[in-house]
């Protein structure tokens, strides 16, 4: 029997995209012959994900998970939105969010880590790609935790628990009932989903955004021709408006418009019996930033039937 060495192993990955122990058992399968494993690979079917890696991948699921105090989320992208409705895919976005639970929340980190049927986590990808036909990839991965409360979480578009088209987490930090907690973090959550705000506060928005919205509301100002005593007044309003459209705690609470996050928070403290603060959140939705390309769904048809 031929001594299949880890170098073997790697050299066939590359060539191949093929899993780890795909690669490994061609590789014992054909003595150790590069090229007899590759055409091994090819002739079952696991040599496509190199193929595929270039196309791209900007539908797919946000998968979350949460234990105890922990909580992750993680997106994994897929070519089209029918592979988000096949069960294997389901299945490996949910074990991909458990294992991130294990881990620092880098998706490198989550990559190499076990995968639960063995392998690594990038080896259940590249075998996923080589079994549905599509390029798939793990594009992002956050994650929070709190001393003592509860992550609080939403889904939408659900199809599935924990998978769906736009995910949220919500740390709630509070010594309080557990129950009312969940429930309050459930809310934020939602309103996150539907206000995707930018930054938790004002001190957490990026110091050149800030800047850029300073500089655009000053050149509104003096070209009305306001003296800069004015202008600088107008700024400062302007910023404080600003702020209450893209911070969390200032946005007006989707479920009651009368009332601030913050306020909302605060008045919450009674049911809870404690204290209540908002450590952060973490809010993806599906493909945003992917540039996606544009195609006529019905000429590849006919492209596909020789029309």
């Amino acid at each position: 029997m031929a001594n299949i060495t880890a170098g073997m192993v790697k050299e066939l990955r590359e060539k191949t995209g093929a899993g780890m122990m795909d690669c490994k058992a061609a590789l014992t399968e054909v003595e150790g012959d590069i090229e007899a494993a590759v055409d091994w690979l090819r002739k079952k079917g696991l040599s496509k994900a190199a193929k595929k890696a270039g196309r791209v991948a900007a539908e797919g699921l946000i998968g979350l998970a949460i234990s105890g105090t922990e909580g992750v989320v993680v997106e994994v992208n897929s070519e089209t939105d029918f592979v988000a409705r096949n069960e294997q895919f389901q299945q490996l976005v949910r074990d991909i969010s458990t294992v991130a639970l294990g881990s620092s929340g880098d998706v490198e980190a989550i990559k190499s880590a076990a995968y639960p049927s063995g392998g690594t986590v990038a080896d259940a990808i590249n075998t996923a790609v080589a079994t549905i036909g599509e390029h798939m990839n793990l594009r992002r991965a956050g994650k929070l935790s709190v001393t003592s409360g509860v992550i609080g979480s939403y889904v939408h578009g659900s199809v599935g628990e924990g998978l769906g088209k736009i995910g949220v987490l919500v740390a709630l930090e509070s010594t309080g009932k557990q129950d009312e907690l969940a429930a309050l973090g459930r809310q934020i959550a939602m309103h996150v989903a539907a206000a995707n705000p930018q930054a938790l506060d004002a001190s957490a928005i990026d110091s050149e955004i800030v800047a850029r919205e300073r500089g655009v509301l000053a050149e509104k100002a003096k070209a009305s021709g306001k003296p800069d005593n004015v202008v600088e007044k107008i700024v400062e309003s302007g910023l404080k408006t600003f702020y209450k459209e893209v911070t969390l705690v200032e946005q007006s609470f989707i479920h009651d418009s009368s009332k601030t996050v913050a306020q909302a928070v605060k008045e919450s403290e009674g049911k809870v019996g404690a204290p209540v603060r908002i450590v952060g959140f973490i809010r993806f939705a599906l493909g945003e930033g992917v540039e996606k390309q544009e195609s006529d769904f019905a000429a590849e048809v006919a492209a596909a039937a020789g029309a």
